[in-house]
């Protein structure tokens, strides 16, 4: 990977996929949660990863529309949350990203932007010890509209008093990197661990 060394002011990092190594997890809380609802199968896993980054609700409305069914976004954003933080243990660090995010701490103002619940990042920065390495977490729950939407990036650099074109932001998911760069920042597209080669 190639990491930039100089030219930015600020850093914004991508969560799930991108610090975390927690897309397989994630995928396997998706089909509890959609089974429970009697769902199951209808969220195939090509189309799990190429929707990577997007808030849950958002994803149950498109599986709605796609499927005709009539699950409550709710509901299923509930089970996959819990489903999730039962498998909190599976997940493991991005070496290389969490490095280089560590190799600039308090040197430049760091964030998070990511497509998950506050309750999750927390949960997931707490249990593999990262929470003190950024100054600013920004969610789905601080934001009114998901990546591709631009609004989650541009929140981590408003509140890291970061112009968004002095922000490198590292993504591993189309939906992000397009959030990313709708927002203005040069972005590191961080390639998905070797296991979904």
């Amino acid at each position: 990977m190639d990491f930039p060394t100089d030219g930015f002011e600020g850093l914004v990092f991508d969560l799930d996929g991108t610090l975390v190594d927690s897309m397989p997890v994630h995928f396997e809380a998706w089909c509890d949660a959609l089974a429970q609802v009697g769902a199951e199968g209808v969220f195939r896993e090509d189309v799990f990863y190429a929707m990577g980054g997007r808030p849950t609700k958002d994803i149950v409305v498109e599986l709605n529309q796609e499927y005709n069914l009539n699950l409550d976004p709710d509901t299923v954003a509930y089970a996959k949350k819990k489903a999730f933080l039962d498998r909190l243990e599976k997940v493991t660090l991005n070496e290389e990203v969490v490095a280089y995010a560590k190799s600039w701490r308090g040197k430049v103002p760091m964030a998070i932007a990511t497509g998950g619940s506050r309750l999750v990042a927390e949960k997931t920065l707490q249990v593999l010890g990262l929470s003190d390495l950024f100054d600013e977490v920004v969610t789905a729950d601080d934001v009114t509209a998901g990546k591709p939407n631009p609004e989650v990036f541009l929140t981590a650099a408003e509140r890291i008093g970061i112009e968004p074109t002095k922000c490198v932001a590292f993504e591993d998911a189309a939906p992000g990197i397009m959030s990313a760069q709708l927002a203005g920042m040069q972005v590191v597209a961080v390639p998905a661990p070797m296991h979904l080669v």
